[in-house]
C-alpha cells in the first residue's frame, strides 16, 4: 500500500475556528476528495506551523510515495515564525520526497523554498472561483492535465501570485489574474506539480468560506458592498449547476495515478 503525507497550511487556531463553525479544514476536504478516487492509501498528516516536533514526527520522510501540501490563509511575505517553519519543512521535503502536489499556498511555499518569489497579486484575486484557465502547449503534454479541457474554471481563493519561478520550471497554465496557474519543476529529489487553485475543494465550500469571512472580505475591499458579494456568490452558484465533479478534480486524480 502506498503512503502519502498531507501537509496542513493553516494555523491550528484557524482550523479550530473552521471546526467550531462546521467547516471542514483543508486537510479534511483533501482526504474526502482522495477517498473519492481511492481508499487504498496509507495517509498521514502534519501541520508544520503548529507541530513543534514536526521533524521528529516525520524524520523518515523518504518512506512516503508522495506528499500533498494544501491551502492556507497566510501570506508568505509576512515572514512570521510559523511561515518560516513551513518553508524549512518544505525544504526538507524537497530533499526527501520524490513526488509533491503543491496546491495554492502549497505552490507558494514550494516555489519560495526552491528559490522563486511570491508577491501580492497585481491583477486582482480569485474569490472562490478562477475563470478561464488556459492550458498551454507544454501543459497539454503534461500528465497533470491528462483528460482536462484546455480552458476551464475551477475553485480558487488567493490574493498572492508567483512572480518568479525556480530554475528550469515549466509553465503549464495561466489566466488573466495569475500567469502561474499550473507549473512543474524539479528541485533536490522532488518532482513538483504546482497549481494556484483548488480542485480538491468544492464550490459549495467556497461559498461557505465567503459567507464565513464576510466582514473581513468587506473590510479589505475584496467586495465593494454586500450586493457585490451576493452577486459574486451567484456566479459561483451558477457554476455549480454546470460543474462536473470528475472534471473538477482531474488534476488530483492524475497525480494519484502518477505516484
Amino acid at each position: 500500500m502506498k503512503k502519502i503525507l498531507l501537509v496542513e497550511g493553516n494555523l491550528r487556531e484557524v482550523n479550530q475556528e473552521f471546526t467550531d463553525n462546521g467547516i471542514k479544514t483543508h486537510t479534511e476536504s483533501l482526504k474526502e476528495s482522495i477517498d473519492y478516487f481511492t481508499n487504498n492509501l496509507e495517509i498521514d498528516s502534519v501541520n508544520p506551523s503548529s507541530d513543534k516536533d514536526i521533524f521528529e514526527k516525520v524524520k523518515d520522510l523518504d518512506k512516503y510515495d508522495g506528499l500533498i501540501w494544501g491551502g492556507s490563509s497566510l501570506n508568505i511575505y509576512s515572514d512570521t515564525i510559523e511561515i518560516r517553519r513551513q518553508i524549512d519543512f518544505m525544504k526538507e521535503c524537497q530533499r526527501k520526497v520524490k513526488n509533491i502536489l503543491a496546491i495554492c499556498w502549497g505552490l507558494q511555499v514550494a516555489v519560495t523554498a526552491a528559490g522563486g518569489e511570491v508577491k501580492k497579486g497585481k491583477n486582482g484575486a480569485h474569490r472562490g472561483i478562477a475563470h478561464e484557465i488556459v492550458i498551454n502547449p507544454d501543459g497539454l503534454k503534461h500528465l497533470l492535465y491528462k483528460d482536462k479541457k484546455q480552458t476551464f474554471n475551477t475553485p480558487a481563493f488567493n490574493y498572492d501570485e508567483v512572480v518568479a519561478l525556480p530554475k528550469d520550471s515549466i509553465l503549464l497554465s495561466s489566466n488573466k489574474v495569475n500567469r502561474v496557474m499550473g507549473v512543474n519543476f524539479k528541485t533536490e529529489v522532488s518532482d513538483i506539480w504546482g497549481i494556484q487553485y483548488h480542485p480538491e475543494i468544492t464550490y459549495e465550500k467556497m461559498v461557505t468560506l465567503i459567507k464565513f469571512r464576510k466582514e473581513r472580505l468587506l473590510q479589505n475591499k475584496s467586495f465593494s458592498n454586500e450586493e457585490d458579494m451576493t452577486s459574486h456568490i451567484q456566479i459561483i452558484e451558477d457554476e455549480i449547476k454546470i460543474s462536473n465533479k470528475d472534471n473538477r478534480m482531474r488534476e488530483l486524480r492524475n497525480w494519484l495515478n502518477f505516484i
